[in-house]
């Protein structure tokens, strides 16, 4: 088929077919008005049944080889999910050009079948057709996404020989191909040849530094960027959000303030992330109010499930409930979060509610949802409920029980006491054990002083190969509760021969929007003489109040003074008594604690929030304490 003239179609500029006609039943003007009626049908198809009668009509007037009409039925199967026929399409032309070949390896690149996409360009490759700068950011995008290298490489350096290599949209393909492989010297060579190094480009160097966690060559870039777009400045919290960052990402977006930046929707999700994660409720409601305050930024289910699941993380569940009744519009991860809030709230019988309601709504609840209500379920010691909610996953819904839904039932049963009943069911399941669910056993047989089944379930722990530094330090506590000291120094010398780390616990308080962090025995905060002066306090009134320190939490065999230092220390603590001294009267303290608040801990600070008459909120591993009135919502197991 030979060419002349050009047209433009869609985004590509597509060559005319010459005056020949392909067909000589139907005369040029003919075919010309059925190509235009054909297209037009194709445009307006909404899903991939309108396709078939369509291609049909094609199929029977003899324009199914017209490239023009192929293009957008090669198109339009790709985009309404329908690669395979657009595929089976493909194979049936006589003689495909660049064009319908761009065509369906976009297709392949949109569904996710990079490795299809690849083979399909170097076919085309290996029939001497010459690609151009769209199907070569197409498959330098799946080169990408499949880590492709070796292809990539070889892509790039056809672009080179036919010219291309400095078009800018190819140039941004290649750096965010060799980034996403890791070859970073590649994407900088890259990148120092542009031209232009604008905001664009150097949001693509940043993203492909903190997809692979080089936070630093990250902030490096960003630094270098005079005029950033609030694209990039998305990316860096993003990325640093991702990597961990929290404390960094928040003081980025401080700086976005400050140099007068917009934040769109993805920022603000970012940014709440943020404050989920370090527990800065007030910086959260400030960035709540921010949203009331610019209507642009809509509180559909994306903004609102983040403020629900801030606010729940945060401490402020009451508020979370208030954001979730005030969404018009809710999906099945909406009601999860909620339901997940909830339980880590201590409040399982709201939790069941929110349920229910999804389930009136038509809502077909997930894998996740299930884990969300059998939490709150545990959490409220609700054995019947939760037995039956987790046969109806199965038998109601088609879902298949996973690791974390039997996690969630040993939890259960262990709680309340049904230390043989958890046990059996972890015997019968037709999933084997993690070591976060024996791990669960083992601390409701602690707790309940079952150490015999204990024991049992530690051996099965010690043989199960993965266990991550809590399970052992937990094992060493099972053993050092009985007075096993010489066990439990078996159990800290395997840690020490694994290289195993017990990792350190860590507090965190927000005060005048700033979060201070506190180690055990920290001595690194500017008022750590008021803080430890106000713990002497505290341990004298304890003292007075007949408070005795729970020793046994210290696993090591020394003397019990020794074990009451250890514990006085403890990061929550230091964290509760810089809240004391730097909050004014009768307002709530929150602190988040990376671990599981110790027993002697959660008994003290029950009784600090009744002497001092403070509400005390402490979100550990696991759940949310609300001590007030010398009590706790967890009813002193968790």
């Amino acid at each position: 088929m030979s060419y002349c003239t050009l047209a433009v179609v869609g985004n590509f500029t597509y060559p005319s077919t010459s005056t020949s006609n392909p067909n000589p039943k139907v005369s040029i003007s003919n075919s010309t008005q059925r190509r235009k009626e054909f297209v037009s049908l194709l445009k307006n198809c909404k899903d991939a049944n309108q396709i078939l009668p369509i291609h049909a009509k094609i199929i029977r007037t003899g324009h199914d080889q017209d490239p023009f009409i192929l293009f957008e039925l090669l198109r339009l199967s790709s985009t309404l999910s329908s690669v395979n026929y657009a595929s089976t399409i493909f194979h049936l032309v006589h003689n495909p050009n660049v064009f319908l070949y761009t065509a369906l390896i976009d297709g392949f690149v949109s569904a996710g079948s990079y490795s299809d996409g690849i083979s399909l360009y170097f076919q085309m490759i290996n029939r001497f057709i010459v690609p151009d700068k769209y199907v070569i950011t197409s498959v330098l995008k799946a080169c990408g996404s499949r880590f492709a290298l070796r292809e990539g490489k070889e892509v790039h350096c056809q672009a080179s020989k036919l010219g291309l290599s400095s078009n800018r949209s190819i140039t941004m393909k290649l750096m965010e191909f060799y980034g996403k492989c890791g070859e970073f010297d590649d994407a900088r060579k890259v990148f120092d040849k542009m031209t232009e190094r604008d905001v664009v480009a150097s949001t693509i160097v940043i993203n492909c530094f903190l997809d692979h966690g080089l936070v630093e060559q990250a902030i490096e870039v960003f630094d270098r960027v005079r005029v950033k777009d609030t694209v990039c400045w998305t990316a860096m919290i993003d990325g640093l959000v991702r990597n961990g960052e929290m404390n960094i990402a928040l003081e980025m977006f401080r700086e976005m303030q400050k140099e007068n930046m917009r934040p769109n929707e993805v920022t603000i999700v970012c940014v709440l992330s943020a404050c989920s994660q370090l527990g800065a409720l007030e910086l959260g409601r400030w960035v709540h109010s921010y949203i009331g305050k610019h209507h642009r930024i809509e509180l559909n289910h994306f903004v609102g499930g983040a403020l629900i699941s801030m606010y729940s993380r945060c401490g402020d569940i009451d508020e979370a409930e208030r954001i979730f009744a005030m969404m018009k519009e809710r999906k099945v991860i909406t009601y999860n979060l909620m339901i997940s809030g909830l339980a880590m709230h201590g409040k399982s019988i709201q939790a069941i509610e929110i349920f229910r309601g999804m389930i009136k709504q038509g809502l077909l609840p997930t894998s996740v949802t299930f884990v969300a209500i059998l939490n709150a379920c545990s959490h409220g010691g609700l054995v019947n409920l939760g037995l039956e909610m987790f046969h109806s996953m199965s038998r109601d819904y088609g879902i298949p029980p996973q690791i974390e839904h039997c996690g969630c039932i040993v939890d259960l049963l262990g709680r309340v006491g049904h230390l043989k009943e958890a046990y059996n069911f972890i015997q019968n399941m037709e999933i084997a054990p993690d070591h976060v669910m024996l791990g669960s056993l083992l601390s409701a047989c602690k707790i309940h002083g079952n150490f015999e089944l204990g024991e049992q379930v530690a051996r099965i722990l010690m043989n199960h190969g993965v266990v991550d530094s809590g399970t052992y330090v937990l094992l060493a506590n099972v053993y050092a509760s009985s007075g096993k000291w010489k066990e439990a120094a078996q159990i800290r010398a395997k840690m020490k021969e694994g290289g195993i780390q017990k990792e350190p616990g860590c507090s965190s308080i927000e005060v005048n929007n700033e979060i201070h962090e506190f180690l055990l025995g920290d001595l690194r905060h500017p008022q750590k003489e008021k803080i430890y002066n106000k713990l002497e306090e505290l341990n004298q009134v304890l003292k007075e109040a007949g408070h005795i320190p729970a020793t046994d939490a210290v696993l090591h065999d020394i003397e019990d003074w020794e074990k009451e230092q250890a514990l006085a220390i403890h990061s929550e603590r230091l964290a509760i008594c810089y809240g004391l001294i730097s909050t004014k009267p009768c307002t709530t303290i929150r602190v988040v604690k990376n671990l599981r608040v110790c027993d002697d801990c959660h008994s003290m600070i029950k009784l600090i929030a009744k002497i001092t008459g403070r509400k005390i909120v402490v979100r550990d591993r696991k759940r949310f304490h609300h001590f007030e009135n010398g009590n706790c919502s967890c009813g002193d197991y968790w």
